[in-house]
């Protein structure tokens, strides 16, 4: 269990470096935006990133 937890942290750390790595700009851009953004809004994305990894997590499992 342990060793999946840690591969799973290290492909999100290389999935999550792959924008500022390739596009800073963009990747800048885009917190800029989020700054911007309401609390409800980023609570909103969130919720959305979140229910679609379980989503692939349930998919992934069956």
């Amino acid at each position: 269990m342990g060793s999946i937890l840690l591969t799973a942290l290290a492909l999100m750390l290389v999935i999550e470096g792959a924008l500022p790595f390739l596009a800073p700009g963009l990747w800048r851009d885009t917190f800029r935006r989020l700054i911007e953004m309401s609390d409800g809004q980023l609570r909103f994305i969130g919720l959305t990133s979140m229910l679609a990894g379980l989503l692939l997590l349930y998919i992934a499992r069956h």
